[in-house]
């Protein structure tokens, strides 16, 4: 008999949802936080830092999963000196089919678009910001240029779109 998962469990089951592999810390974040906001998450409780919403028990849950053989984690140095990770499980898709189907289209989206866009979702759902893209826009001047500001809003409207138990705010 099994009981409830753990915290590491969860943060495997989302690398997994996301068809196995997951590039950057941030993504993950990201992609678990929207899977909260659509009912499809496991509680992790987010909170705002520079690049958006942040949950410090999905980081450590994370590592933990790796200690555990869960998730492996690579570490890469990326083009501007800086680290990344490439989360990897074995497993696929496991859970809940709606999770899967949301985690993978998430998991496309490109890293500052996926980030501006669960920037503006906090900023509307937990700081109640009646303009979330004009204040995602001022605080991440360097990033939400008008290109990008356009496709995270597609790339939001695409994620609205999926079945879940909750849909996506309006913003």
């Amino acid at each position: 008999m099994s009981g409830p998962k753990r915290g590491w469990e969860k943060a495997a089951d989302i690398v997994a949802a996301a068809g196995g592999q997951i590039v950057g810390r941030t993504k993950l974040q990201k992609i678990a936080y929207l899977l909260e906001l659509r009912g499809l998450g496991y509680g992790f409780e987010f909170e705002y830092r520079h690049y958006g919403p942040y949950s410090e028990d999905l980081s450590d849950a994370i590592k933990v999963a790796g200690a555990f053989g869960l998730v492996n984690e690579e570490e890469r140095r990326a083009t501007w000196g800086g680290m990344y990770s490439i989360y990897s499980s074995g497993q696929r898709d496991r859970g809940d089919g709606q999770r899967a189907t949301f985690a993978g289209a998430a998991v496309d989206v490109g890293a500052i678009e996926l980030e501006l866009a669960a920037t503006a979702a906090y900023l509307h759902v937990v700081e109640r910001c009646t303009d979330p893209w004009g204040e995602t826009k001022r605080r991440k001047p360097e990033k939400a240029t008008d290109e990008r500001l356009r496709a995270a809003k597609e790339a939001y409207a695409r994620l609205a779109g999926l079945p879940a138990p909750r849909p996506l705010p309006r913003i």
